[in-house]
């Protein structure tokens, strides 16, 4: 009965959804800080900024709607800076995840999971763990004239106490990208 279930789900997928090339999507600059009560709990010790760049690569898998919207598979990659306590330190990241393209609102909504490559995890009296952490994200992006597209992400940054009683540190990111 499963194999019957499943036989027919991806029956039923396979007439909304096709491959596509991988391509690059969009190229852009972000900055953000965390925010002590908009966060996840139990919140920072000190307070932090990111800056960096990203990319967005989207991958071969994508389902369209006949109104126009689009899901697709990307990866998102970013090296930049991370700032808290006085000190700063590098930051890496990779996510695969999805966006809903949704043209005729003019928006773009996203979301994540991967993982993030640092040189610096302890920042004044806050331990982030260690030099691997994982990253989540969502974002909202309101695409603008020119292939323009300017959005909010909120970006959470954890080890999920893999290296011991340690604490992330979320993000509110704001973001201008170019989208080919």
């Amino acid at each position: 009965m499963r194999a019957l279930l499943v036989f027919v789900f991806i029956l039923g997928c396979s007439a909304t959804g096709w491959a596509k090339d991988i391509e690059l999507v969009a190229l852009g600059v972000r900055a953000g800080m965390n925010f002590k009560d908009a966060g996840l709990q139990p919140g920072e010790k000190e307070d932090f900024e990111q800056f960096d760049v990203f990319g967005i690569m989207g991958l071969p898998w994508r389902w369209e709607g006949t109104s126009g919207w689009e899901v697709r598979s990307q990866v998102w990659g970013s090296a930049g800076a991370l700032r808290g306590a006085g000190d700063l330190g590098f930051i890496t990241t990779l996510t695969p995840g999805l966006a809903l393209k949704l043209p005729s609102w003019h928006l773009i909504i996203d979301g994540g999971v991967g993982g993030a490559l640092i040189s610096k995890w302890e920042f004044g009296r806050q331990d982030i763990g260690g030099p691997f952490q994982f990253i989540a994200h969502v974002g909202l992006g309101v695409q603008l004239p020119g292939n323009m597209v300017v959005g909010w992400r909120f970006h959470h940054m954890s080890d999920a106490t893999m290296y011991g009683d340690s604490r992330g540190v979320d993000f509110h990111m704001l973001e201008v990208a170019y989208y080919f």
